[in-house]
């Protein structure tokens, strides 16, 4: 059973923080707030911890998972940009947006899109998310707590222990979670593609 952190929308205590991190370092996987709803997350290159994701979410080898960050600069670890592509990134985050790129070798191979080499990456405006990343001092793989059957991605913490802290190891609330999805663009090819229109505005890519 998950255990539950309640921490201040504004100043999360560190505290609470620490020891949500080190679930995480343990292999653990947590359900954490985003601007765009809860989401799924755990270390880099933790393949338990997305088979879990994968059997909770009931999803297939084809999704893309996603890199969630806390700074720009760690794009270009995981991403191959264009110099186009990189300021049009850069002039969209923090914000609403998963981008869809190739991968670098760096990017861990469990959660690429076994044929296209693809991975999403974010950099939510959230407090707790971001607080949470500089605390871990890296990304994490994540998914959006979106459950089968469902159209809109959980975003109350009292709910998400109550349904799903079975399955998880630490869930953080903040009491603040955004409710609609991130616009969704792949990157990779010749032309932009909005895979799905949310949050963030698609006209800067169009």
């Amino acid at each position: 059973m998950a255990r539950y952190f309640d921490v201040h929308p504004d100043n999360p205590q560190p505290r609470a923080l620490g020891q949500v991190a080190a679930i995480l370092r343990d292999g653990g996987l947590v359900a954490y707030p985003t601007d765009s709803g809860y989401a799924l997350g755990c270390m880099l290159g933790n393949r338990s911890g997305l088979d879990r994701i994968r059997e909770l979410r009931h999803l297939d080898a084809r999704h893309n998972f996603t890199l969630v960050c806390s700074e720009f600069a760690q794009l270009g670890h995981y991403v191959q940009m264009s110099n186009d592509v990189f300021r049009a990134i850069k002039a969209a985050t923090p914000g609403g947006y998963t981008f869809i790129l190739r991968a670098t070798r760096e990017a861990p191979k469990v959660m690429l899109q076994p044929k296209k080499k693809t991975v999403g990456v974010r950099l939510p405006p959230h407090v707790t998310a971001l607080a949470l990343l500089h605390e871990l001092g890296e990304p994490l793989m994540s998914s959006t707590l979106l459950l089968p059957g469902e159209t809109e991605p959980m975003s109350d913490g009292w709910t998400v222990n109550d349904q799903v802290g079975h399955a998880l190891d630490a869930v953080l609330d903040s009491g603040d979670c955004g409710t609609e999805p991130t616009t969704v663009i792949d990157l990779t090819g010749d032309e932009v593609e909005i895979v799905r229109r949310g949050s963030g505005d698609p006209e800067l890519f169009e």
